[in-house]
C-alpha cells in the first residue's frame, strides 16, 4: 500500500465519525439552545468527532475488523453522549 492509499484509507475510516459529529453538533444547537451551552459549534464538532473516532478504534480493536454495525452504533452513542455533556443537557 502506497502512502496515498494509506491516507485515503485513513480518511475513509474517520469520515463517518466527522460527519456524525457535525450533524450531532448541529442538532445539539437546535435542541439544547436554552441550556447553558459552552463552546462554539466547531469545538462541539471536534469533540464529538474525537469521541466517534475513539468508538471506531475501540470497535476495530474489539472485533478485529472495520465496519461492524455495533461499532457504528457505539460511534453514534459516543457522539450523542459527548454532545449532551458539552451542551450541559442535564441542566435543561
Amino acid at each position: 500500500m502506497n502512502p496515498m492509499d494509506a491516507l485515503i484509507h485513513l480518511a475513509s475510516f474517520i469520515a463517518p465519525a466527522v460527519a456524525v459529529g457535525a450533524l450531532v453538533a448541529l442538532a445539539g444547537r437546535l435542541w439544547f439552545s436554552t441550556a447553558g451551552s459552552s463552546g462554539r459549534w466547531w469545538q462541539h464538532t471536534a469533540i464529538n468527532s474525537l469521541a466517534g473516532v475513539g468508538a471506531l478504534l475501540g470497535g476495530l480493536w474489539y472485533f478485529g475488523v472495520d465496519g461492524k454495525m455495533a461499532t457504528y452504533a457505539a460511534m453514534v452513542a459516543a457522539a450523542a453522549t459527548s454532545q449532551w455533556v458539552c451542551s450541559k443537557g442535564w441542566k435543561g
